[in-house]
């Protein structure tokens, strides 16, 4: 019988979405659902408007158009009569924003989702700060954000983030024997990458 270490762990399911999907998924409630999904694993509609504060109805909706692009699908081996559940179609939504320079509709939606990862890193900042207090040390220290200044070319550039972004699923492919650990907790990491300000250069 294999132990543990023997097994190797699930790759991440990736998806590159595309100007369909994208047009799509540019939607407050569409987004939550999705992160929902991933996060907290498959739902119904209504455990979902619980959890997400809205309701039966509209997150019935938004996970019908979600499916129509292939970014939830049911679970029909959860679903009981009229019950029906939803998973995740893949655990990571990759892009370049390049890739939808030829269409306006797709690029205003990409902009506006980049914009929404920078309002959800706001307010995680935010709450995170607001209640950081009520931590143990280890994770005040553990917790935090970090910068560093490089001057770079594009694709330099493309191979850090390529690099980082291993580390973290290598992390993240371990995380599950890590949970049983009564120290682990669920932690959102995020990957971002600016130009440096006028001025500063």
């Amino acid at each position: 019988m294999a132990n543990d270490e023997d097994v190797p762990r699930a790759a991440l399911r990736e998806v590159r979405i595309d100007k369909r999907q994208v047009r799509v998924l540019a939607h407050p409630l569409r987004m939550r659902l999705v992160g929902a999904l991933r996060v907290k694993g498959p739902a119904t509609a209504t455990t979902l408007a619980e959890l997400l504060g809205t309701n039966t109805g509209a997150t019935s909706y938004h996970l019908r158009q979600l499916a129509e692009v292939g970014l939830v699908v049911e679970d029909h081996d959860r679903g009981s009569g009229r019950q029906r559940w939803w998973r995740a179609a893949h655990d990571v939504t990759n892009w370049e924003p390049s890739d939808f320079d030829d269409d306006p509709d797709a690029r205003a939606a990409i902009e506006w989702i980049q914009g929404d990862q920078v309002r959800l890193l706001v307010e995680t900042a935010e709450r995170w700060f607001a209640r950081q207090h009520e931590w143990s040390p280890a994770w005040r220290d553990g917790f935090g954000m970090g910068d560093i200044f490089m001057t770079i070319p594009p694709d330099r550039l493309e191979e850090l983030k390529a690099e980082v972004w291993q580390v973290l699923e290598r992390y993240h492919r371990e995380a599950e024997p890590a949970a049983t650990d009564p120290e682990a907790r669920p932690v959102q990491v995020f990957l971002a990458a600016y130009p440096l300000r006028e001025g500063l250069q």
